[in-house]
């Protein structure tokens, strides 16, 4: 297993969309369209500039997890499209874990303040995940900042760094 920051592949991309749409949509029942997600297809201009940046977790050349760090403000980036097979969760692969250091020790060493994310509040796992690293969750009028993305009854968390 590697993580790796995002380098266009068609196959890779078909993927990474194959890899969101079982989360959200086979795992979550989230009925979230890609459509909603305009963002998978311009990850390099969307993602990674202004320090922030898109990796992909590889078993040999297959995506297996992603994550990604989206700079909103010089002071804050949001963490998105925190996904992984669920053969690769916890142990013995903890991937999770591992690609959440990788974004966490980006952001620091990009001077980023704080991280925000929003989750679906069907997620309890994930809940327990962010709250694990510190995150807290406040209130939507709370944010300090705005971003699109598909609000399926969504709670905010937020991260001091």
């Amino acid at each position: 297993m590697k993580i790796k920051p995002y380098t266009y592949s068609p196959s890779h991309l078909a993927e990474i969309i194959d890899l969101i749409n079982y989360c959200q949509n086979i795992e979550a029942h989230l009925n979230i369209k890609m459509s909603e997600q305009p963002d998978l297809f311009e990850i390099e201009n969307y993602y990674q500039h202004n320090h922030g940046n898109f990796w992909t977790a590889l078993d040999g050349d297959q995506v297996i997890g992603t994550i990604a760090l989206l700079p909103i403000s010089s002071a804050t980036a949001v963490l998105k499209k925190f996904f992984t097979y669920p053969k690769y969760r916890g142990q013995p692969h903890h991937l999770g874990q591992q690609l959440f250091n990788q974004l966490e020790q980006h952001a620091i060493e990009n001077k980023f303040k704080e991280i925000i994310l929003d989750t679906p509040e069907n997620e309890h796992r994930s809940h327990t995940f962010y709250e694990h690293h510190g995150f807290i969750q406040i209130k939507p009028e709370q944010m300090t900042v705005s971003y699109p993305f598909p609000d399926r009854n969504s709670r905010i968390y937020l991260k001091q760094l």
